[in-house]
């Protein structure tokens, strides 16, 4: 989290030093209609980090989950309900992967587990907005999303013993996030930063009750973070 922190601030810094140098000299505001349609449609690209929050059956050793960067890329639709405040419609593909590592084994081809997931997520926002300053526009953007996991492996009849992690495909979440509208001469550029939280128990239990693999996971939730770069 604090590394997408980080990367989003140091690019808000760099692409809108134009904007902001601006800000005190009156500059001539860019798309002033933009905002005024009904509706609105645009694209993104961006990148996110996956993480799991387990709850245990008993207090022991924790499973470690190793994170690496993926990738977001998908469609806005945007109605507009008010002049600060917009319902969007954002579907996507989100990949990602997750290596988690399970303790109490010797061999690492037990103790290990790749999780790859390729999530096709259809998210119902809210976006509420501050007054336009100049060229540019701070937000908040909150809502529900279901996701579907296309790398779920729930219908396969090999669980861990066999070396395959079984999550359920269907997932429901919150998410919350901020970002800037920034209004270059020819579009507006939004970049923002967004968590999302499963509400859902994701986790399909071994075949066996006693596994040592989710015996003591009581339930099992996805958390992540996603940093767009929204372009309409």
């Amino acid at each position: 989290m604090r590394r997408f922190t980080i990367l989003l601030a140091l690019f808000l810094c760099t692409s809108g030093y134009g904007v902001f140098a601006q800000f005190n000299e009156r500059p001539i505001l860019n798309l002033e209609n933009e905002d005024k349609a009904l509706l609105n449609w645009g694209y993104f690209l961006g990148f996110n980090q996956y993480d799991f929050k387990f709850e245990y059956t008993n207090d022991l050793q924790d499973i470690l989950v190793d994170k690496t960067m993926g990738f977001n890329v998908g469609l806005i639709g945007e109605l507009r309900l008010h002049e600060h405040l917009d319902l969007r419609f954002e579907p996507g593909l989100y990949y990602g992967t997750r290596t988690l590592g399970f303790p109490g084994f010797s061999e690492a081809n037990d103790a290990i587990r790749e999780v790859k997931s390729t999530y096709i997520n259809f998210p119902l926002l809210l976006k509420v907005s501050t007054k336009r300053i100049g060229n540019w526009k701070p937000f908040l953007v909150g809502g529900f999303s279901a996701s579907l996991n296309l790398g779920s492996n729930e219908d396969s009849l090999d669980d861990n013993s066999s070396g395959t992690f079984r999550m359920k495909s269907q997932v429901f979440n919150y998410e919350l996030g901020f970002g800037i509208d920034f209004y270059t001469e020819y579009f507006k550029f939004s970049p923002s930063i967004r968590g999302v939280f499963a509400i859902t128990d994701e986790l399909v239990p071994d075949n066996d009750p006693s596994s040592p693999w989710t015996a003591n996971i009581d339930a099992l939730r996805t958390r992540g973070v996603f940093v767009n770069f929204t372009f309409e």
